[in-house]
């Protein structure tokens, strides 16, 4: 498709003399600037912070692609998202998803299970980087009947990167503060003796099966997609150690599958978030 100018300058008038904005309106306006240099399926705008559950800022879906897309990501999956690993690492700029998943993606539970549901062809993140350790993603999605982004209409939103950058800077502020209210309201707590102890539901999932701190840090990555030969890359270890402790963890879980490794996942974190 080609550029619509008209609508460029008529979305980003909308910007002018306009110091704040709420999250429907900042969403809408960066929709109208989308949608005038590429064609697209579907907006979200989630904030990240650490481990913490996203917050939806925006989307466009209807209630049927809400629970998919925003609901049912937001409940566990989203722990083995490459965006959200990509925000975590407090990457900022334009990104394809396929330049960030790992070797196994395609392959692993985690895209069997949950992102076939999405019936995405391609998504596509601006990462932007706020202040307390927040990271703000837009994507804009395709389905596969749209079929991927061609590459004149990467490189166009690569040139709008910069500029998506600070209006996002400038009119999603004050995230910080939801997320602390989100803690505030959902946050696990458990008892050890007479104390309380704060407990982040990401931590906790494996925290009654008895894994040691290196099977769990196996069991995550081979969960969002890596390989044994990518695990061992990642933690520094042979990929012979890494199926040993692979072994260990299947024999003590009682279980022989990355299936049914990510429904005890799902299940156990599930259990903590409600």
């Amino acid at each position: 498709m080609s550029m619509d100018l008209e609508a460029l300058l008529q979305a980003f008038k909308t910007t002018v003399g306009k110091p704040v904005m709420s999250d429907a309106e900042f969403g809408e306006t960066f929709r109208q600037m989308m949608a005038a240099l590429v064609r697209f399926d579907y907006v979200v705008a989630f904030a990240y912070r650490g481990k913490e559950r996203p917050i939806d800022l925006y989307s466009t879906f209807d209630p049927k692609e809400h629970i998919i897309f925003v609901t049912l990501y937001q409940a566990g999956p989203y722990l083995l998202d490459p965006f959200y690993h990509t925000a975590r690492a407090r990457r900022s700029g334009f990104f394809r998803m396929r330049e960030l998943v790992p070797d196994r993606f395609f392959s692993s539970e985690y895209y069997r299970t949950y992102y076939v549901q999405t019936g995405l062809a391609e998504e596509i993140g601006f990462f932007v980087e706020q202040d307390d350790d927040i990271t703000v993603v837009l994507s804009l999605m395709r389905r596969e009947a749209t079929g991927v982004f061609p590459p004149a209409e990467i490189a166009l939103l690569k040139k709008a990167e910069p500029l998506v950058t600070r209006l996002t800077q400038h009119y999603l502020s004050g995230l910080a503060e939801r997320f602390d209210g989100q803690a505030q309201s959902k946050r696990r707590t458990r008892k050890r003796g007479e104390q309380k102890i704060d407990v982040q539901p990401a931590d906790a999932v494996w925290q009654d099966l008895n894994l040691t701190s290196r099977e769990t840090a196996i069991v995550d990555l081979v969960l969002q997609g890596h390989s044994s030969e990518s695990v061992g890359l990642k933690l520094n270890i042979s990929t012979g150690t890494v199926k040993v402790h692979r072994r260990n963890v299947y024999r003590k879980l009682g279980i022989s599958s990355q299936t049914q490794l990510l429904a005890i996942y799902l299940k156990a974190f599930g259990g903590l978030s409600q």
